[in-house]
């Protein structure tokens, strides 16, 4: 099974960011299929002459559901309840897992069959499963290929886009017992499938996650490339499926949109292979027992951030991933959680309430290529400033941070900036002061103490002799004289 990320024991990002760059192989693997995916989305994309405008619809349909999220969800409800389903609320992680173990036990299983599910990765499910006796069988392609690996995953789409076909081979071969298997795609395919099959026939209880959750029929929206959702809804007696409470859409119709947007920008394919909406129980066909378990865990909290609500408009495509300089470079385990690259860089830290992995919204270069390709619209640059200024304000509280030394400076500054005067005695100084450290080109590149880890990787400019205003003052001062 995955290992999962606990927050609480990974590394900073910064830390663990150099230990993906040292692996070249890791890095090899995660620039050729993120550069794949993003030559197919280009032609497809290309293809659509209304594509902005299908962002921009996307965008009003997931923040007008936002700004009424507690209507929408409370007609969820009612029409999933109405259909035959059974609806659970869940505060956080651990009371989602104990709602999904206390149910798989009621259904008297011992085994599941999962669709893949972030958000079962986000509350750690598996582990707890193992733990309370019941082993889970992961039926997407790549994360059965993570959890035969003993690894985790490290993207939204592909979450074994990291390992190569050579290291897929060594995993089956060795978790299979299959010492001739081949190494064609073909082959490995062949060999997921047979394996798969028994537990699909066999195992009685599903676990899956949702796309989308429709509050004007109560329906379920599952969207996969393999055919194993398909099994997975229709097979098992019982269906659990557990969900974000941002997963909710207003209406049917506003599908037409998403399914527009979502496999384009996901996986570079017009249309999924396969679109399952899932609604009630119907006596004879599907599981007669359907539950709909809906996560909170901090995105109430979330929602009520006006600058970063824009974050639970997400779909979770990995689209900003594949655009990302910086993920291309270090994959998805640098992040230290579930979601990685950008989106990860906003998400995660506020699910865990903006009290762990404070690094991660410095994970970035703000180039903006995230919002480029985002199909929503997120202003990813935007609320990774908002979620930087969140983690000095938190620093700022304790002793330790008040005494940060980049803290200090930072107050400095404020004061200089704020009083004409004092900002134009520091120039007068910086003019004098810099001068021990200006190099034989013209100009700083080696800065003293802290100051130091600015000019590591740039040089910096000297303070003019002469700054804009005084050269402005003094020529309006000469104008004046020769006017006279």
């Amino acid at each position: 099974m995955s290992t999962g990320f606990d927050p609480a024991h990974e590394p900073e990002f910064p830390v663990a960011a150099r230990l993906s760059l040292a692996d070249s192989q890791l890095r090899k693997n995660v620039r050729h299929a993120t550069n794949v995916i993003q030559a197919k989305r280009a032609i497809v994309v290309k293809e659509q002459t209304d594509w902005q405008q299908l962002r921009e619809s996307g965008r009003a349909i997931r923040e007008h559901t936002l700004k009424h999220l507690g209507h929408y969800l409370k007609t969820f409800e009612e029409n999933f309840t109405k259909a035959g389903g059974t609806l659970h609320w869940a505060r956080d992680a651990a009371e989602a897992r104990r709602i999904i173990i206390r149910l798989s036990r009621d259904a008297g299983a011992k085994e599941v069959i999962k669709i893949k599910t972030m958000t079962s990765e986000e509350i750690a499910l598996n582990p707890a499963l193992e733990a309370a006796g019941i082993h889970a069988y992961e039926t997407d392609l790549a994360e059965l290929i993570i959890q035969l690996g003993h690894d985790r995953p490290s993207h939204i789409v592909v979450p074994a886009l990291h390992k190569n076909r050579q290291q897929i081979r060594e995993i089956f071969m060795r978790e299979m017992n299959l010492p001739n298997l081949g190494d064609k795609p073909e082959d490995l395919a062949a060999a997921a499938r047979k394996f798969l099959r028994e537990k699909f026939l066999r195992v009685t209880t599903g676990v899956s996650g949702a796309n989308f959750l429709i509050a004007e029929t109560g329906g379920v929206c599952i969207v996969e490339s393999e055919g194993n959702g398909r099994m997975c809804l229709t097979l098992p007696q019982t269906l659990i499926t557990v969900a974000g409470i941002d997963k909710v859409i207003p209406r049917f119709a506003d599908l037409e949109v998403l399914l527009q947007l979502l496999p384009r920008s996901a996986t570079g394919e017009r249309m999924n292979p396969y679109n399952s909406i899932w609604t009630g129980v119907h006596p004879g066909d599907g599981p007669q027992k359907f539950h709909v378990v809906l996560l909170d865990n901090a995105r109430t909290e979330i929602l009520a951030d006006k600058e970063s609500r824009q974050t639970l408009q997400c779909i979770r495509c990995g689209a900003c991933q594949n655009a990302c300089p910086v993920y291309a470079q270090t994959g998805g385990h640098a992040y230290g959680s579930v979601y990685a690259g950008p989106i990860g860089a906003i998400l995660t830290p506020q699910l865990l309430h903006m009290h762990q992995m404070q690094s991660l919204p410095y994970a970035s270069s703000l180039c903006g290529a995230c919002y480029e390709v985002c199909p929503v619209k997120i202003n990813i640059p935007e609320v990774l400033i908002h979620l930087r200024g969140k983690v000095v304000q938190q620093q700022q509280v304790t002793l330790l941070g008040a005494l940060n030394p980049e803290n200090i400076a930072m107050k400095v500054m404020a004061k200089i900036f704020s009083c004409n005067k004092r900002f134009r005695a520091a120039q007068r100084l910086a003019r004098i002061g810099q001068w021990p450290v200006v190099n034989r080109k013209g100009y700083i590149s080696s800065l003293p103490g802290f100051l130091g880890g600015w000019t590591q990787v740039r040089d910096l400019m000297p303070v003019p002799k002469e700054s804009f205003r005084e050269w402005w003052e003094k020529r309006e001062n000469t104008r004046n004289s020769n006017d006279e």
